[in-house]
């Protein structure tokens, strides 16, 4: 993920996350992606709007290899063409890099889960070598 969200590169351990600046109030659009502040920009939905969520948010998220840690920094709904309601979330893993999910597809978590915990520590366990 681009720098914008933090001057490190954007990488976090269980101590500092919240230091994440989130994405809230508006929706993105291309130009906030290329800068750095928002994780996604979605460009052919109808009606989109923030999601009302309190951000960032440490959350669990279930994807193809299992679960993973992450913070969600931006939070937006979206209609589709077929009038179902997508909420969409800008997520930041451990290591720096920006992913997008479907709010469906993660557990809210606070940062003192064990598992989410685990999944940080390990995350960046392997980035150092550990």
């Amino acid at each position: 993920m681009s720098e914008g969200f933090d001057e490190d590169g954007g990488g976090y351990d269980v101590d500092d996350w919240q230091r994440l600046a989130p994405f809230t109030g508006t929706v993105a659009v291309l130009d906030d992606v290329q800068r750095g502040a928002a994780v996604f920009a979605l460009t052919d939905s109808g009606n989109p709007r923030p999601l009302e969520m309190e951000l960032p948010q440490p959350v669990i998220w279930w994807e193809e290899d299992g679960e993973q840690a992450a913070v969600a920094v931006q939070a937006e709904a979206h209609d589709t063409a077929d009038g179902e309601t997508m909420e969409v979330l800008g997520l930041i893993l451990p290591d720096g890099t920006g992913v997008v999910a479907l709010l469906d597809d993660v557990d809210l978590v606070d940062d003192a889960d064990p598992v989410w915990r685990r999944l940080v520590a390990e995350a960046v366990g392997d980035e150092t070598g550990e």
